[in-house]
């Protein structure tokens, strides 16, 4: 079971696929619950609350607002007779209000820092690489982190290893020399919680020794990983060196939200320490990253806090044909989007300009009348 927002044309007809409609219909709008065959029990009684039900070979489509999917699951529930439909309906309703008001920054529990609520949060990215696709040997991470606090962010994220696509690993040695001093320093120097972005046990061990309180996973994978701290466990598929061959999917959102439910899953970690990352540019083209950016607030029924990180990445140069460096407003444009439709962190390099949109973006998201 899941939730499908319907914002056109080729929405409607992936919707109608992932149920097995024979005539697909090109119309539907709002959002739809798919059922499928474990949940097909209560496609009778959301028909009967007033929710239209379409039926096809593999499942159904309950179509509706956010609200009105809620309130239909919450009205047939006490009648299913089966605690697997009543379960069902329960699993719908949080579904529904997850989307609905979609977990903040501040739901992200860090082992010391408690993080700031009522708007979008900014992660700060420092490169303690030579061959980020950015700004790799650009500058002394140490001075770069400093800056960047100053600037406003509320998490200063380092990495000591390249995740560009191609980029080859190093050993955790090499990637510890990279980062451990930048950390020991910072957390003498700064107040703002300090993020390790690696996917190595050992390199993650010494980073929170060291006084990181976050680990932030490409790889989505964290078994092997310290307890004492809080993670970002990202959607990829394969390596760096091998993850754009990977990018095909048959329901991009689909995919997306099993896959990250199943690391969520397999995570020994309370839930309440884990925020989320769709992973745009790992194992995505420039055109999955668009429309995950696009229907982003799908996977805010996850009920977790979600990482978006699209800053200076390829797919904002393949629409404004600017180099990396060069994609500062295509980035904080961007950022902006992700906010809207549900981010509650935005991992980017322009921190003093994203802080800058964000205030109006946030402003307007939250306005009332």
């Amino acid at each position: 079971m899941r939730l499908i927002e319907l914002q056109n044309e080729s929405d409607s007809l992936q919707a109608c696929a992932a149920i097995g409609r024979g005539v697909p219909d090109t119309n539907l709008r709002g959002w739809g619950a798919i059922l499928l065959p474990e949940a097909l029990t209560l496609a009778e009684g959301l028909r009967q609350s007033g929710l239209t039900v379409l039926q096809g070979a593999k499942g159904a489509l309950a179509l509706g607002s956010i609200a009105q999917i809620w309130s239909a699951a919450r009205s047939i529930e006490p009648a299913l007779e089966r605690e697997q439909s009543r379960n069902a309906a329960q699993l719908l309703m949080n579904l529904a209000a997850n989307v609905e008001s979609p977990k903040p920054g501040s739901a992200w529990r860090l082992p010391r820092s408690r993080l700031p609520g009522g708007r979008t949060l900014i992660m700060g990215i420092v490169n303690a690489t030579p061959d980020s696709f950015s700004d790799g040997g650009a500058y002394d991470p140490l001075e770069h982190a400093l800056r960047l606090a100053e600037e406003g962010a509320d998490i200063i994220d380092i990495g000591g290893e390249s995740t560009r696509p191609g980029a080859q690993a190093i050993s955790p040695e090499d990637e510890r020399t990279r980062t451990e001093p930048a950390i020991k320093a910072l957390v003498r120097q700064i107040r703002i919680p300090i993020s390790i972005d690696t996917t190595k046990p050992q390199v993650a061990k010494a980073a929170v020794d060291a006084g990181a309180e976050i680990v932030n996973i490409v790889s989505g994978d964290a078994t092997g990983m310290p307890r004492d701290a809080a993670y970002c466990l990202m959607h990829m598929r394969g390596t760096p060196s091998d993850m754009q061959s990977r990018a095909v999917y048959q329901d991009l959102h689909g995919e997306v939200l099993a896959e990250l439910q199943a690391r969520l899953e397999k995570a020994d970690i309370p839930q309440e320490r884990i925020a989320l990352d769709p992973g745009l540019g790992f194992a995505k083209t420039a055109e999955h990253n668009v429309l995950l950016l696009r229907r982003l607030r799908e996977l805010t029924q996850l009920g977790r806090p979600l990482l978006v990180g699209p800053s200076r990445k390829s797919f904002i140069g393949k629409l404004t044909a600017r180099k990396a460096p060069q994609r500062v407003i295509g980035s904080v444009a961007a950022a902006a989007v992700a906010a809207v439709n549900g981010a509650a962190i935005v991992r980017v390099h322009d921190v003093k300009a994203t802080r800058e949109a964000l205030q109006v973006a946030d402003a307007i998201r939250t306005s009332s009348a």
